[in-house]
């Protein structure tokens, strides 16, 4: 019969082996403890940031509008007498001069016009020379008091009547002429000819719609609105400033963010001011050699000074923003990072002009910023330059 052992004899051995358990625990905390506290002891290396310089450049200062093209001659071809029309001389779309013949309506019917009014008016002349003559007779048979004066006074009558009658064939020749003239339809100004509202064959006149439309496109204006405190405003800069509104630039941005290769100049302020906008409208007119300006087009409209004025720039990158405004990040000269409060102006190229805040050459954290504190000490290096480039 197998020996059992009392209970309580087992006690003290699961004793110990708990004490035993315990004591490697607490030999690995405190193990865990002197590294913990040896890394908390270890100074971080600051952090590394990428800082540039604040540059004075050229920065020529600019305001941004939404203008419309509006081509300088825009004439809409019409048909001033009515008939079929029988020749149509150009090709859509394509460049046209002052002068050149582009409808033909029938002129046969108003030839035929022009010939029985020259008849008339051959009749009329022989009339008139018929009752010079009488005239003249009837003054010489007075002197001899061969005729009766009241004879006379008629052959003057009859005679002045004559000279209306021509008068009247000659007025009737020129308006027939004229609507002769006006079958052939020719270009008034220079420009590109748009489509063709009626073809060969179709009956026209003075109540048809356009026959076609002329366009010029070069140069070409572009009208845009500005507020009246936009334009106090430029007023005010300009007078400061010393220059005049035609030292300022035209730009123009096209539909696709690209800038026209041109520029142009502001020519005209309108004399009203919408009152539901408060806007007047301002107008410039750009070569448009190549026509890539088309007329009714909406694109942007860029002003700018010729003569730009230094600024300190610094990159976009740069700028931050909370709730008391922009501010950018400076390395200072004991190597820490500081706030600096700061305003902006014209942005271009990838930098903006800081118009107040900062001075030339002060360092500025362009990139790692998120991971700096203000007054933190930082490691800061320039930036990479392009391939390619020299160092500087």
């Amino acid at each position: 019969m197998p020996t059992r052992i009392p209970a309580a004899r087992m006690l003290p051995q699961r004793g110990r082996g708990t004490a035993l358990i315990s004591s490697l625990c607490l030999l690995v905390l405190s193990g865990c403890g002197e590294k913990a506290e040896t890394g908390a002891g270890a100074s971080a290396p600051p952090p590394t940031v990428v800082a540039a310089p604040a540059l004075a450049e050229s920065v020529a200062d600019q305001a941004e509008f939404v203008g419309r093209v509006v081509a300088v001659e825009r004439v809409d071809l019409r048909a001033r007498v009515e008939g079929f029309l029988k020749e149509r001389t150009f090709a859509e779309g394509q460049q046209v001069e002052v002068g050149d013949v582009l409808f033909l309506i029938e002129p046969e019917q108003y030839q035929a016009v022009v010939t029985q009014r020259e008849a008339d008016l051959a009749k009329a002349l022989a009339d008139q020379e018929n009752a010079s003559a009488q005239l003249r007779r009837g003054e010489e048979l007075l002197k001899d008091k061969n005729i009766a004066p009241s004879k006379v006074d008629e052959l003057r009558a009859a005679e002045s009547i004559a000279k209306a009658s021509v008068a009247q064939a000659q007025a009737a020749l020129e308006a027939a002429k004229l609507d002769l003239g006006y079958t052939r339809i020719t270009a008034p100004v220079a420009g590109r000819i748009g489509l063709a509202r009626y073809s060969v064959g179709n009956l026209v006149g003075p109540a048809s719609d356009s026959l076609a439309t002329i366009v010029s496109a070069d140069p070409i204006q572009v009208q845009f609105p500005v507020t009246q405190r936009e334009r106090l405003q430029a007023r005010r800069d300009i007078a400061a400033q010393g220059e005049t509104a035609q030292s300022i630039a035209a730009l123009a941005r096209l539909p696709d963010g690209s800038t026209y290769a041109h520029k142009g100049r502001l020519d005209f302020i309108d004399v009203t001011t919408d009152s539901g906008t408060d806007s007047v409208t301002v107008r410039a007119v750009f070569p448009n050699p190549d026509g890539v300006l088309v007329d009714g087009q909406y694109l942007g409209v860029l002003l700018e000074q010729d003569t730009p004025a230094l600024s300190i720039t610094v990159p976009q990158s740069a700028l931050q923003i909370d709730q008391q405004g922009v501010y950018v990040l400076v390395v200072d000269d004991a190597g820490r990072a500081q706030v600096r409060r700061i305003q902006t102006g014209v942005a271009k190229g990838g930098k903006i002009a800081v118009t107040q805040g900062l001075q030339e050459g002060q360092l500025v954290i362009v990139e790692g910023s998120q991971k700096v504190r203000p007054g933190q000490p930082v490691s800061a290096t320039p930036p990479q330059q392009p391939k390619g480039d020299a160092a500087p």
